[in-house]
């Protein structure tokens, strides 16, 4: 280490030496460098060309980049099947579905899949408009630069709001709020969203089980009239479900029931 740092003093000392013993040996040089460098012209400094990498501040005009937009997408899907449960008409829709299957006396038929996809498109049905408004109030704008996210939030969740307001019964709401254990909004569009959803599905659910009381009723007499019509002719040993199912099948199809059961759910938002 020591005789490194005598070698990086030494070695100055020697080039210096050396330029005082030569005298004027390097001025040439010197003025040969000034001199070639006051007359070759300087090449001109080049242009930025379109392929050279600038930075902006504001690439996209105000709107959001396309990861931006690919996370919230991301976002959406993996939330979307509880925003579908939870503040559209799918929940109604797939208790009476599936009430509507049970009266029948068909557990497995229609299949599960089948009830929800027809359960997934009367919802889309029915949430067409509100989805719409949704979209031109806060997805677009906001996907075009004209909003903020937290406005376009604010913006779009307006259609959504005043959907559920509409279809929720008021103890419900009522219910919720004392629950939450908040000061009363002055109005019902003062509700927050954490209290207005489960209000929302309880009175869908509440309104679901309605539907499904009185879609039971016919078939229920079907099965008292079958259960009695065999135990008067000493036929115990024979189950009703086998004697009463092709009535209520036959009974179903005769009054148009699917088309009966889907005019019922959507005019339920009308």
């Amino acid at each position: 280490m020591v005789e490194a740092i005598r070698r990086s003093l030494v070695l100055p000392a020697l080039v210096a030496l050396g330029l005082l013993l030569a005298g004027t040996a390097p001025a040439p040089t010197l003025r040969l460098a000034a001199d070639v460098s006051s007359t070759v012209p300087l090449a001109p400094k080049p242009s930025p060309s379109p392929g050279m990498v600038s930075v902006q501040l504001n690439p996209n005009g105000g709107k959001p980049s396309q990861t931006i937009v690919i996370i919230l997408l991301l976002t959406v899907l993996s939330i979307a099947p509880a925003l579908l449960v939870l503040v559209t008409s799918f929940t109604k829709m797939i208790v009476v579905l599936s009430l509507l299957r049970n009266a029948l006396g068909t557990p497995t038929i229609p299949p599960n899949q089948v009830l929800a996809g027809l359960a997934l498109f009367l919802s889309i049905f029915v949430m067409s408009p509100v989805l719409s408004k949704v979209n031109d109030a806060g997805v677009q704008p906001y996907l075009k630069g004209e909003k903020q996210q937290t406005q376009a939030y604010k913006d779009g969740v307006v259609p959504l709001r005043d959907f559920m307001l509409k279809q929720t019964r008021k103890p419900e709401l009522a219910t919720m709020v004392t629950l939450s254990k908040k000061d009363k909004p002055a109005t019902p569009k003062d509700v927050p969203l954490s209290t207005l959803i489960p209000a929302f599905v309880l009175s869908e659910l509440k309104s679901a089980f309605i539907i499904g009381f009185v879609i039971f009723i016919p078939f229920l007499v079907i099965d008292l009239v079958v259960s009695s019509s065999l135990m008067s002719m000493g036929m115990m040993m024979l189950p009703p479900v086998l004697i009463s199912l092709p009535f209520k099948l036959l009974l179903f199809v005769m009054v148009d029931g699917w088309d009966l059961v889907a005019k019922a759910l959507v005019n339920s938002y009308s």
